[in-house]
């Protein structure tokens, strides 16, 4: 509610009273019409606030800045007319839903399993997330039937995604989403176009740094050498050949602070400061991995092939851990997972995208099943530089990030004989 806009070269202007998504509906339909009369080809970028939790600060009354510390989060505030649907709706018990028992490592393991009335309080926050997020709905419909009635629908590209996924009750958390469980990271990506297959679905390994290649590729103008990431194939042929060549893995980090979006309790505060981690997801059609270095020094490894709710840490002296993993032994899993993520960590461009050709220069491997192979145990549990961190910092700080693998000196690349390069 009363949000405020500021089209370039104009005055700021508040909308008191109106929902943001109804303003939002009106300027995109706007912008959309004013792009379609300027006979150009265009991109148009809408952002809804929903369904994000509702915040305030008195400082916010007096048009000033607040810190984190001082803002107050309520659930989100869905429009009038969405406001008593859902109802009885609960956030899904999953396995990992407040478990009896806790998981990860961190902060997160020591949580004591939530109350019947933070549970209650945790299912409204779903239900009013549920109920904004159809004020979304409904501008996507418009938008789609606004360029449908231009003509223009058949030739137009619509990608809908979001920015983060969200977790409410899993692994015993507060409303919040700065963690690397798959509620914070599986995020939806969804596509319409020209060329592009109807009703398909594709499991490839897609991240956001995706998303600007692409969208350069669409309006056919060339990429950039020094981009992260790797544009999305759009037609069915593209699809079925990234399934086979393209890369598995997602770089997964967050720095400094995670917040809590629901209910303050005595357990449970409005920040817990130690939030800073390097986290790896590695997906392929045998393992499905989840590894985690934290600030402090903990570790995760989680195999959603067969935890997909991500409650048993492998890695934690309380658990029980397989002899193996894709039939080896889990130590020479972890190694070329530490590895990868080392070299990943601090990554710019191709390197992000193939980073075993920067661990193996002869080309011979490309998957972490490559690199899994028996022939390069002893490299793997030669290298002496692991991930760490030098401590724990609220933000990016080069001097606490630990070793680099381009500045590292006693990090070398595996040097194969001959025989190792076929």
């Amino acid at each position: 509610m009363n949000s405020t806009y500021q089209r370039t070269g104009e005055e700021p202007r508040s909308f008191e009273n109106q929902h943001s998504v109804d303003v939002l509906a009106e300027k995109a339909l706007g912008l959309l019409s004013e792009a379609y009369e300027a006979g150009e080809p265009f991109f148009l970028g809408i952002a809804p606030v929903a369904p994000h939790a509702n915040l305030w600060s008195p400082k916010f009354a007096e048009g000033k800045h607040s810190d984190i510390e001082e803002i107050e989060f309520s659930p989100p505030v869905p429009a009038e007319r969405h406001a008593k649907l859902f109802k009885g709706v609960k956030v899904p018990r999953t396995a990992n839903f407040n478990p009896d028992k806790p998981s990860g490592a961190s902060w997160i393991r020591k949580l004591p399993k939530q109350d019947q009335e933070t549970v209650d309080y945790n299912d409204h926050f779903y239900r009013q997330r549920l109920r904004a997020l159809q004020g979304v709905d409904e501008i996507v419909d418009s938008v789609v039937q606004r360029l449908d009635a231009l003509g223009i629908l058949k030739n137009t590209y619509i990608i809908y995604t979001t920015d983060n996924g969200y977790h409410i009750g899993q692994h015993r958390l507060q409303p919040a989403k700065q963690c690397s469980f798959e509620e914070d990271i599986n995020i939806p990506l969804i596509v319409r176009g020209p060329g592009v297959p109807e009703n398909s679905l594709s499991d490839i390994v897609t991240t956001h740094t995706d998303l600007a290649p692409t969208l350069l590729k669409i309006a056919g103008a060339p990429l950039r050498k020094d981009f992260d990431g790797l544009a999305i194939p759009l037609t069915k042929s593209g699809l079925a050949e990234a399934k086979e060549k393209r890369h598995e893995h997602v770089t997964v980090e967050h720095w400094g602070f995670a917040s809590n979006e629901g209910q303050v309790l005595d357990s449970y505060p409005r920040l817990h400061t130690n939030n800073t981690y390097k986290a790896l997801r590695v997906i392929s059609e045998t393992y499905d991995l989840h590894y985690q270095v934290w600030c402090n020094g903990d570790h995760e490894l989680h195999d959603l092939k067969t935890d997909p709710g991500q409650m048993v840490n492998l890695l934690h002296p309380e658990e029980k851990a397989p002899e193996t993993i894709s039939d080896r032994p889990l130590d020479k899993v972890v190694s070329r997972l530490d590895s990868l993520l080392f070299v990943l960590k601090s990554c710019q461009a191709s390197t992000c995208i193939y980073p075993w050709r920067a661990l193996h220069p002869a080309g011979n491997v490309d998957s972490l099943r490559d690199a899994l192979s028996p022939r390069f145990d002893s490299f793997y549990e030669d290298r002496s530089t692991k991930i760490e961190f030098d401590r724990c910092e609220m933000g990016f700080l080069l001097d606490a990030e630990g070793p680099q693998f381009e500045r590292n000196g006693d990090f070398s690349v595996f040097d194969p004989r001959w025989n190792e390069w076929t």
